[in-house]
Order: C-alpha cells, then sequence, then structure tokens
C-alpha cells in the first residue's frame, strides 16, 4: 500500500513539479515502506534511493518504481539531483516541519531547484485515513484489546511498574505487533498524576489505582489504548474520579464527527469534568489524531480550529490528575464520519477492580 498517486495528484493545487520526502513517517506513509532512503515524487513518477541493507526489499516491495542504490560513491544527493535535472523540476516542496535546518541547507546547496515548504501538502492526505490504512489501524487496536486483556491476569501486589510494562511489550509483540507504538506508560498510585510518567521501581499494592497507556504498530500504523484499573477495594474518592473521568470521555465520544474543529470535541468533554470540579485537573487535550505517528494532526484540543475531515482517527482520552494523590485516563480510538464516530476499541472501560 502506497500513496504516490495521491501526493502526486496534489503537487498542481501547491503549484509544485515534485515532493520531496526525506522523514521516516513520511517515507512510510507514500511508500509504505521505510528504507531510510530519500523519495522524489513528480506530477507522472517518482524516484526512490536507498542503500545495500534495503535495496532487496525496496525493489521486492516497490514493483514499478524507479529505485537506485546508493553507493560510497553515488549517495541520495547525486541520484535526486539528476532526477531534479532530468525531470526539468524547478518548484520541488520539501517537508518543512520534519526537515533540519541543517539539511535544508545542504539540499537547497546541492538540488538545482527552489525548495518550497509544503508540510501541509502531506499533512492534509495524512488526516484522513483511506481503507487500507484503516484496516491496518484496526488489528493494530485488536491486538492492543488482546494484551490488555492478558495483562490484567499478569498483574499482581508487589510487582513494579517496569516489571508490568515489559509485560505489556511482550504481550503486544507476541501477538503480532511489529513494534510498539511508543515507549509503554505504568503509573501507579501517585505517579498516575503524571500523564507521561516513566514506569519505574514503584510496586503496585492494594488500594492503588494503576494507569496503563500503551499500543502497537502495524503495517507502519499505530494503535493507542490507556486503562486505569484499580488493584483491591478503591476509595470513594477513587470511584468519584473514575466516573468522572469516563463521564466525559463518553461526552467527547458523543460529539465526534467530522466537520466540526477539534476544539468542539474538546470542550464536550472538558466541560464534564469542569462542572464535575476537576477541570483545573485536566492538563491536555480530549484526544490527538494517530496514524504512522502516535501524534498527528488534527488534534482534538481546546486550541485546534482545523475542522475534523471524514475518515480522521483521533484519540479520546481525557484525564484527571491530582499531584501527589491519583490520576486517571481513559482512552479509546475512534474513526470519524459524517454522522459521528466509530469507536474501534473494544476493552472494557468500567471501573476494573483486580
Amino acid at each position: 500500500m502506497n500513496h504516490i498517486k495521491k501526493i502526486a495528484a496534489q503537487l498542481l493545487e501547491h503549484d509544485l513539479d515534485a515532493m520531496l520526502i526525506t522523514s521516516k513517517s513520511g517515507e512510510r506513509y507514500a511508500l509504505g515502506f521505510h528504507g531510510e532512503g530519500l523519495l522524489l515524487v513528480t506530477r507522472d513518477g517518482a524516484q526512490y534511493s536507498t542503500d545495500g541493507r534495503y535495496i532487496e526489499a525496496a525493489r521486492e516491495q516497490l514493483p514499478g518504481l524507479d529505485i537506485c542504490l546508493t553507493t560510497t560513491k553515488q549517495g541520495h544527493m547525486a541520484f535526486a539531483k539528476e532526477y531534479v535535472e532530468a525531470k526539468g523540476l524547478k518548484h520541488v516542496g520539501f517537508e518543512s516541519g520534519a526537515m533540519t535546518v541543517d539539511a535544508h541547507l545542504r539540499y537547497s546547496k546541492e538540488l538545482p531547484c527552489t525548495l518550497v515548504p509544503a508540510q501541509k501538502l502531506l499533512d492534509g492526505l495524512r488526516a484522513s485515513k483511506d481503507e487500507g490504512e484503516l484496516s491496518l489501524m484496526r488489528r493494530a487496536q485488536q491486538i492492543t484489546d488482546e494484551a490488555f486483556k492478558a495483562i490484567l491476569n499478569y498483574i499482581r501486589p508487589g510487582m513494579t511498574e517496569r516489571e508490568i510494562a515489559a509485560r505489556l511489550v511482550y504481550e503486544l509483540l507476541s501477538r503480532g505487533g511489529e513494534r510498539v507504538s511508543f515507549d509503554p506508560i505504568v503509573a501507579a498510585g501517585p505517579n498516575g498524576s503524571r500523564p507521561h510518567a516513566v514506569p519505574g521501581d514503584r510496586t503496585v499494592e492494594k488500594g492503588m489505582f494503576i494507569t496503563m497507556d500503551f499500543g502497537c504498530k502495524v503495517g507502519g500504523y499505530c494503535s493507542d489504548m490507556t486503562r486505569t484499573v484499580a488493584l483491591g477495594h478503591p476509595t470513594e474518592e477513587m470511584e468519584a474520579v473514575y466516573n468522572a473521568v469516563l463521564a466525559a470521555q463518553k461526552a467527547g465520544i458523543s460529539a465526534a464527527r467530522a466537520g466540526i474543529t477539534g476544539r468542539e470535541i474538546d470542550a464536550a468533554g472538558r466541560n464534564v469534568l469542569e462542572a464535575a470540579g476537576y477541570g483545573a485537573y485536566f492538563s491536555h487535550g480530549f484526544g490527538h489524531s494517530l496514524g504512522v505517528d502516535i501524534h498527528e494532526g488534527p488534534s482534538a484540543s481546546s486550541r485546534e480550529e482545523r475542522i475534523m475531515p471524514v475518515g480522521a482517527v483521533i484519540s479520546a482520552e481525557p484525564g484527571v490528575y491530582i499531584p501527589g494523590t491519583l490520576g486517571v485516563r481513559i482512552e479509546d480510538v475512534l474513526i470519524l464520519n459524517e454522522n459521528g464516530c466509530e469507536n474501534i476499541t473494544r476493552s472494557p472501560k468500567d471501573l476494573i477492580v483486580l
């Protein structure tokens, strides 16, 4: 699965002769392949260069594409320069959101063309997933659901956050995940007040919440899920916070659809937490887009004014984080359509007590 034709079809609209793609995620989106290479997409073709580590796989997986083998004598830049000259390319877009200043200086010096910032071209295409992409994301999410079910049978008092995180990685990869979407978050007790806590040596004990945020990749596409469970009987405060977060998530999911802004989706969930008295403890957006990268755009945040397109895939993850005390986050993944959304996360959300 590649998106070269989609990229080529957008070039005229952006007044470009070609698009230069050099980032890992851009390459994966464009080709459905990653070989640490350089891709030039024109209105009627494409050239891809890679080295000996990936050349066999590239030629096998990218039939019909002009593929060049780089060597110590002829690198990516040399092939790109030849292609630009041969095709008479004058205005070439580049990934302005991903390319470093040093890289831009180098490409500008070596390539006989004008480099034009064109991050919006790729971002616009990646915001709306096609059926091939959605199929991969559904599979990744299914594996993540299965891993969650398995981890519930593994957790015992006295285990460390680090041990649980390691087991999550095993459960994801053993079920078909290619790699994790990101390093898993496991936060026990007061560590739960840190949304991006790093798993450490804190042991999980009865009376604690355990927040687990994890996901895997299938075909280069991410899944993402968070569940907060209680180890032993929860206190009234713990139940109150959990129920408020769950109500906020359900409200945001009910509001989520294509054709509205991310800000509107965020507000639907945020208003519930504010009414419950927890608004000050919700420190991030309701959700983010995901795909090749775990964080893409547009987001479902209070600052997002862009309209959500049909086919956008976003997380739904409100949370409450009370410093030094506890934290709760519940996260699903949604596919937006004109009439609402499809929730592709199947794991239960009512509070689980282990």
